[in-house]
């Protein structure tokens, strides 16, 4: 038995089959002998639409970036404004650092 070498199908491709096995029109097994791919294919195609499609109706992802714990990051920042203090004094008694600053 020889293997069908590798097919690499496009996205518009996948889409149309995808929408296709949506629809609910024609079975697996039918949308598989239409488009000559397997229907374990097919499923994987549909489900990646499903969960893709939440993307645009959702919320934007810039959205989801910005929002930021503010308190922490004042915590940090004042935990490293301590950090340098201590050690800017630290070098000014060792003599490593000018005082004028």
């Amino acid at each position: 038995m020889t293997r069908r070498p590798r097919r690499n199908h496009t996205a518009t491709f996948k889409a149309k089959v995808a929408l296709a096995a949506l629809k609910g029109d024609k079975t697996l097994a039918e949308l598989a002998q239409q488009f000559d791919v397997h229907s374990n294919q097919i499923t994987d195609w549909k489900t990646r639409l499903q969960e893709g499609a939440i993307g645009v109706f959702g919320e934007d992802k810039a959205e989801q970036q910005v929002k930021v714990d503010v308190t922490r990051m004042q915590a940090k920042i004042g935990e490293l404004t301590l950090e340098n203090d201590f050690l800017e004094t630290a070098l000014v008694k060792a003599g490593l650092l000018s005082a004028k600053r």
